[in-house]
């Protein structure tokens, strides 16, 4: 029977989310929920994570999904490790490989091209010429949506604009960032048949109004501060606590190509990362997924 392999997102407790941050402890303990599979994201690639990583491959049956980086910096100035930097290219390259890893993904692209069709357009063709470079050296690259992509230029979504304009590059869909930006995920997962080997199964749920508890019902800073809250009520679920169909999600997934299904929870609001995880892993072995934990 087709399956896929159930992971985790490592931004979920990636080191600015969790005091004392050690990639081979953090590994054990989500092994320890169940989990055997990570894409890496939000943790530097310094020679003592990628060793941890590593280790975690060899002692704990590890699988590393996917690696990232991007083409460019986020925001000018940005520090890190970009494809466009021939010294941080072959570094990306070597790391993938230390940790048996043949793909790459781009969590968002640059912040500059936000709003600006020709920059986007451009962005576009400078992530392909990228994939084509990775391409031979045994990697696929992948590009990440979130809700920004489904800005419409001429009645286009900016993410089938970047779709058609970098065609040697897929695609790893979030659930949460295609609702969230006004999309059935179900149906839209489909449309990117064939182009996404990845696939980020993030739940979407709408939390209660909290009244303010330090200002007098009925001044203005009382109404400002509940409206401040209803502002907030979208968040980020463990996967199966939210609204969004995630057992069609999935499937839709699979039925595209889909390999890898990496839970993924941007905040946890004041619950232990851990815990969430938990919850994601236990609710989707009830839909049936016990199997996916396993490669």
């Amino acid at each position: 029977m087709k399956k896929g392999l159930i992971g985790v997102q490592m931004s979920t407790i990636a080191p600015a989310k969790i005091p004392d941050f050690d990639a081979y402890e953090v590994m054990g303990r989500i092994t320890d929920i169940g989990y055997h599979c990570i894409e890496i994201s939000q943790v530097p690639m310094t020679k003592q994570n990628v060793a941890g990583f590593r280790r975690s491959i060899d002692e704990l049956g590890m699988k590393v999904s996917s690696c990232t980086a991007s083409v460019a910096p986020i925001l000018p100035g940005m520090p890190g490790e970009y494809l466009n930097n021939p010294e941080d290219f072959k570094k990306i390259v070597e790391d993938c490989r230390a940790l048996d890893c043949g793909m790459l993904r781009i969590g968002m692209l640059p912040m500059t091209c936000m709003g600006n069709y020709g920059k986007a357009l451009d962005f576009a063709k400078q992530a392909n010429e990228q994939a084509l470079r990775l391409k031979e050296e045994g990697i696929d690259l992948y590009y990440h949506n979130h809700n920004v992509e489904f800005v419409r230029y001429d009645g286009r979504y900016l993410l089938d604009i970047i779709r058609d304009n970098a065609p040697d590059m897929g695609f790893e869909l979030d659930t949460h960032w295609i609702h969230r930006g006004g999309e059935n995920p179900v149906s839209f997962i489909g449309r990117y048949a064939g182009r996404i080997r990845l696939l980020h199964l993030k739940d979407y749920r709408i939390a209660e109004v909290q009244l303010p508890t330090n200002a007098q019902p009925g001044t203005p800073e009382y109404v400002s501060a509940f409206f401040e809250s209803f502002q907030n009520i979208v968040q980020f679920a463990e996967v199966g606590e939210g609204t969004l169909p995630i057992k069609a999600c999935i499937e839709a997934g699979l039925a595209g190509g889909s390999e890898y299904f990496l839970v993924e929870q941007d905040e946890t609001y004041g619950r232990d990362r851990f815990e969430s995880l938990k919850i994601s892993h236990d609710n989707l072995v009830k839909l049936g997924y016990g199997e996916w934990f396993e490669a």
